[in-house]
């Protein structure tokens, strides 16, 4: 899991149409001082499915929701009819997804998501992880090995609260 350069960029807002596995709609503001693990997917991408998705849900079981804030991002740059959100919703039935699930809104004439373009997203899985003080701390596209992004995680847990 490759770090972000030590510029530490602020994360974006997430921009979205809809959110699931969640009483409220999250925000990146209301979410410092905890590291957030946000995971871009599509329910058609083998390696989401394959990796990133069970990766992620491992994530959300292992750290404390106080310290960690896991959030999946269904991000669609294809076949659009075949993803839809009553689609998604029996994704994550079968899939046993329990972590908040937003779907990355989509802008007429725009090739991709907004979520997906502010983060300059290559594709899915793209797994982030976002620090306490809300800044990108890593951005890897492709399968992210477990205990490298279990350790990086695990040293942004550490870090102080910032003030």
């Amino acid at each position: 899991m490759a770090p972000v350069d030590s510029k530490r960029q602020a994360a974006p807002e997430l921009d979205v149409a809809a959110w699931f596995n969640t009483s409220a709609p999250l925000r990146l503001a209301q979410l410092r001082g905890r590291v957030v693990v946000l995971h871009a997917f599509q329910m058609l991408c083998p390696g989401c499915i394959l990796h990133g998705v069970p990766q992620a849900q491992r994530i959300h079981n292992l750290f404390a929701p106080d310290e960690v804030q896991v959030i999946g991002l269904h991000t669609v740059f294809e076949h659009h009819d075949a993803m839809r959100e009553p689609s998604l919703k029996a994704f994550m039935h079968e899939f046993r997804v329990t972590f908040p699930v937003a779907v990355d809104r989509h802008q007429d004439g725009e090739s991709l998501p907004s979520t997906m373009a502010r983060y300059e997203m290559q594709g899915t899985p793209t797994l982030i992880l976002v620090d306490r003080a809300g800044h990108i701390r890593a951005h890897q596209f492709g399968q992210a090995d477990d205990m490298a992004v279990g350790a990086q995680i695990a040293r942004l847990v550490a870090e102080p609260v910032p003030a």
